[in-house]
């Protein structure tokens, strides 16, 4: 399951850089992730620092 990005979120793009398969876009208000190409590596999460990236259901 894809990994989702919180209303936590600060857009301060730590987690764009490690995403190996540049799932991670900019939205209008926070960061998404596309779940067709999110691969549920977790290299985002770890490198978020508000933690508000965390596994989909």
């Amino acid at each position: 399951m894809a990994y989702i990005i919180t209303d936590e979120c600060i857009c301060c793009g730590s987690c764009i850089d490690e995403c190996p398969v540049e799932a991670i876009s900019e939205g209008d208000d926070k960061y998404s992730i596309d779940p067709e190409l999110c691969t549920d590596c977790g290299a985002c999460a770890d490198a978020c620092p508000t933690d508000a990236i965390e596994p989909g259901e």
